[in-house]
C-alpha cells in the first residue's frame, strides 16, 4: 500500500499564512488559526503545500492500510475556506445546522466567508471532531 499523497511539511505556517491574498481572506485564515490552537491546544503543521494541521493520529483500517493524517484543519482555497473535521462529520448535524451558510464537500466542510457562520459554533464542532476521531484512532499532538 502506497503512502497517503498529504503528508506533514516543514513549511512555516505563520509564512504560509502571510502570503494569502487578498488580505480580508488572510485576516480570516489567521482567524481560524487561533480558533482552532485554543479548541485543540495543538500547535499547527503543513500537510502539503496548503492545508494547516492541528494534531495527528495514526490509522489502520481492516483491509491493511494505514498511515498518519492530520486530526482537523483548515485550507484558505481561492473560492473558500476547507475545513476538515476528521473523520467526518455527518454526526454532528445539530451542530451544523446551527453554524450557518456552509456546503459539504466530500471531505470537508466549505465555508466562503467567516462572516457567513457563527465561529463559536465552529470551535464546537471542531472540539466535537476531535473527541469523536479521539475514540476510533488516540490523537496525538504533532
Amino acid at each position: 500500500m502506497g503512502e497517503n499523497k498529504t503528508q506533514p511539511e516543514k513549511l512555516s505556517v505563520e509564512a504560509f499564512l502571510a502570503g494569502i491574498e487578498p488580505e480580508a481572506k488572510r485576516e480570516e485564515a489567521r482567524q481560524l488559526d487561533a480558533l482552532f490552537r485554543k479548541v485543540t491546544g495543538f500547535e499547527p503543521v503543513m500537510w502539503g503545500a496548503s492545508m494547516v494541521g492541528y494534531g495527528r493520529y495514526h490509522y489502520r483500517y481492516e483491509s491493511g492500510r494505514e498511515g498518519d493524517f492530520f486530526a482537523t484543519g483548515f485550507s484558505p482555497r481561492k473560492a473558500q475556506f476547507s475545513v476538515y473535521i476528521l473523520p467526518g462529520y455527518t454526526d454532528f448535524g445539530g451542530i451544523l445546522d446551527r453554524l450557518g451558510k456552509h456546503k459539504k464537500g466530500k471531505s470537508c466542510l466549505e465555508v466562503k466567508r467567516l462572516a457567513d457562520i457563527d465561529i463559536d459554533v465552529l470551535g464546537e464542532l471542531i472540539a466535537a471532531g476531535l473527541k469523536d476521531l479521539d475514540t476510533q484512532w488516540t490523537v496525538h499532538p504533532a
